[in-house]
């Protein structure tokens, strides 16, 4: 039988505010326990909540972004269940009225060559985004026999995000996250940080016959917060489904955990409904209000979108759709390559990607930086990529003045200019002394002469190799290509 996957994520998106969602008590990660959670986050007796102004403003930023609906007046409701770190023995949510309604989020799902699955677009409708309070953390692993309650994280501003069931892979459901990251982080709403737990998904995975037109029995896997998690997750719990249903048995609604040692979900609990939360609007917070200047002020302060400027790269710089999602992951890179094409100019779009993608990003990754900590400034690779396009360097050696600029923490905007210089570094363009250099290659080297007359096309690039390695690689290739062909015509 063959089998269609059916997949809806919940994402858990930290707001970026200073102070938690109903309380003035800090949001910074990596305080001691239980120091940053106040009377109003530890529920005590007679504390009323007070909603958080800025953690509106980015629920509103969000929904604008992805063309959502901002409700007009929205409802904080009682999600009550117990658990150790949820000190109020309920979670102050939305339900009935989310503050975003709907929306779209358009992804590009890469190609797949194992089994042959072209790159494709494709739009991941959304059903809400609504605003909570995140629950403490319960430590089990420094205490034996004993749990720790840490309740800083208690009342932590959250967005929740959740698409309808309409992703058929775990590739989708990780290029959806990977673009909803890109867009939280470029909004500015949320810091994206997947190990401090700003930013974790729950994926709602089902099986069906292909054709049927009825979901399956879905299970959630909470907290996933690693992209790499995401797709491991979801193809184990795809392939535990079938298996299961092929075999006799059936798939029970539950959570489940991900277990990154063994790569395999496991059984958590029974999925509760919504029922079972009993729900009801909270006697203590008024409805949040949201008026037309209010959203009109948020729409005017937007930036430019990462797929507004996907498209302007490719139509204004000649990009590849390609190049011009991956200079977009995140508006540090964006605003670094088009800060060097206005030293370097736009002709050099596709020079300027290229090293951004490859060299810049190589050494960032080696260092743990980010971009805006790029020891090589906008500036200096402009000036490098120049002296590669007016031919004084090669490609080549340009790698080596890159790497020289980056060891230096060069500050200087003309370190390329100066280290070519010092080191002596410019190519020998003169062709005069090409000419004298490529005889002596040509005369030391009559067997590989001898083969390429004889019609051997690798002894030609073997005359190359000797003719650079002679220059040191300072010459011009293709300078010494053309030579190297009329001499030996």
């Amino acid at each position: 039988m063959q089998w269609e996957v059916v997949i809806g994520l919940e994402t858990h998106t930290q707001l970026s505010t200073a102070s938690k969602i109903f309380s003035g008590a800090s949001t910074r990660f990596g305080a001691e326990p239980n120091t940053q959670a106040c009377v109003v986050d530890l529920a005590l007796p007679g504390v009323l909540p007070v909603m958080n102004r800025g953690a509106v403003e980015r629920a509103i930023r969000f929904g604008l972004a992805i063309g959502a609906t901002i409700a007009p007046r929205s409802v904080f409701a009682r999600k009550n269940y117990f658990y150790p770190d949820l000190p109020k023995g309920y979670q102050i949510s939305q339900y009935e009225i989310p503050v975003v309604q709907g929306g779209t989020l358009t992804i590009q799902v890469p190609a797949h060559d194992k089994s042959g699955q072209a790159a494709y677009e494709k739009t991941i409708e959304l059903t809400r985004a609504h605003l909570e309070e995140d629950a403490g953390k319960s430590l089990h692993e420094d205490y034996a026999g004993m749990t720790g309650i840490d309740l800083n994280r208690a009342g932590t501003p959250l967005l929740e995000i959740v698409t309808e069931p309409v992703m058929r892979s775990a590739a989708e459901a990780v290029a959806y996250a990977k673009t909803l990251h890109t867009l939280v982080m470029w909004l500015g709403i949320c810091d994206g940080n997947m190990q401090e737990g700003s930013f974790r998904c729950d994926a709602n995975v089902s099986v069906r016959p292909l054709g049927q037109a009825e979901f399956g029995t879905r299970a959630e896997i909470k907290n996933l917060n690693s992209f790499r998690f995401l797709e491991e997750a979801i193809n184990y719990e795809v392939r535990r489904q079938i298996e299961l249903i092929e075999d006799g048995g059936t798939v029970v609604q539950e959570t489940r955990l991900y277990d990154s040692d063994r790569r395999e979900t496991r059984s958590m609990r029974s999925k509760e409904d919504a029922h079972d939360y009993r729900y009801f609007p909270d006697p203590d917070l008024a409805p949040l209000a949201i008026g037309v200047d209010w959203i009109e002020r948020v729409r005017s302060e937007l930036p430019e979108l990462p797929a507004a400027m996907q498209a302007r790269f490719v139509e204004q710089y000649a990009l590849s759709a390609y190049d011009a999602a991956t200079l977009t992951t995140s508006k540090g890179i964006a605003a670094y390559f088009e800060a060097v094409l206005a030293k370097a100019g736009a002709g050099q779009a596709k020079m300027a990607a290229n090293w951004i993608m490859g060299e810049v990003a190589s050494q960032l990754n080696r260092d743990s930086l980010d971009i805006d900590a790029s020891p090589v400034s906008a500036a200096q690779l402009a000036v490098l990529i120049a002296r590669i396009a007016d031919g004084t360097i090669s490609n080549k050696i340009a790698k080596e003045v890159f790497q020289a600029i980056w060891d230096e923490r060069a500050t200087d905007e003309a370190a390329a200019d100066r280290i070519i210089d010092a080191k002596g570094l410019r190519q020998i363009s003169d062709s005069g002394e090409l000419e004298a250099i490529i005889d002596t290659v040509l005369a030391a080297n009559a067997k590989s002469v001898e083969e390429y007359r004889a019609g051997k096309e690798k002894a030609f690039n073997a005359l190359i190799g000797q003719a650079m390695k002679a220059t040191r690689g300072k010459a011009n290739p293709q300078q010494v290509n053309d030579l190297l062909k009329k001499k030996l015509s």
